[in-house]
């Protein structure tokens, strides 16, 4: 019978570019979604407890210190440990460097970059992954664009305007599930998403996750949204 997995990374080692002035003294995993008190790990790490993760290595970067001594005295609901790349290793090598830290390297893992908030059940997306036995699973959202889109009819005339449509297309969400045999798999410098899982989609162990309807899921790239999910929480109530 298959578990689901309790141990995972997330990558929080990124500069947050486009989330300055709030990125200069801290990382964008510190950065705190207005109204909450909490930090966007603050968040991931509740979430992960709250689906029966026990252990977490958390991959830092920029500013590591700072998030290094918020873990320290942050009252935390599961173990966590902290690793800082000795070089710039890639994505893809920064993942495999950090799930050298598991504390379980034959068991499977979850992962998710440090800037998604999010709430969905991973033990559905764990089994969906198990069901198609797959290698590695990627959750897909499907986000709204952030401009008004416009319709039209075939002779051209405006139909119909519609504000902030959701996407046609998925989107990788950034939370993942990898069987034990995805780490040896991933380069030791470079990135995945170019190499790895190209590969494992030409061999059919790449499965996609949809997010159920009515998930809530937003990447945190820059200050409008940090505005925008502030709005949101507090009309979801969350």
């Amino acid at each position: 019978m298959q578990t689901s997995p309790t141990q995972a990374v997330i990558l929080a080692g990124g500069q947050g570019s486009r989330l300055r002035p709030y990125t200069d003294d801290r990382p964008k995993p510190m950065v705190e979604i207005p109204g909450t008190g909490t930090p966007i790990i603050g968040h991931q790490l509740s979430w992960l407890a709250s689906e029966g993760v026990t252990d977490a290595v958390v991959s830092c970067g920029h500013l590591a210190e700072v998030l290094q001594d918020w873990l320290k005295q942050a009252a935390l609901p599961l173990r966590v440990t902290t690793v800082v790349e000795p070089e710039p290793l890639g994505r893809g090598g920064g993942l495999k460097y950090a799930a050298a830290h598991l504390p379980e390297p034959g068991r499977p893992w979850y992962a998710t970059n440090g800037d998604i908030w999010t709430r969905f059940s991973l033990r559905e997306m764990a089994s969906f992954h198990d069901e198609r036995d797959a290698t590695a699973t990627l959750a897909l959202a499907r986000p709204r664009i952030p401009w008004g889109a416009v319709e039209t009819d075939t002779f051209g005339h405006i139909t119909d305007f519609i504000e902030s449509p959701p996407s046609p297309y998925l989107i990788n969400a950034g939370v993942y599930v990898f069987s034990a045999a995805f780490t040896d798999l991933l380069p030791d410098r470079g990135d995945h998403e170019r190499t790895t899982f190209p590969r494992l989609a030409r061999e059919r162990r790449l499965a996609g996750f949809p997010l159920p309807q009515g998930a809530y899921w937003r990447a945190i790239d820059t200050a409008k949204d940090l505005t925008e999910a502030a709005k949101e929480l507090a009309s979801q109530g969350t």
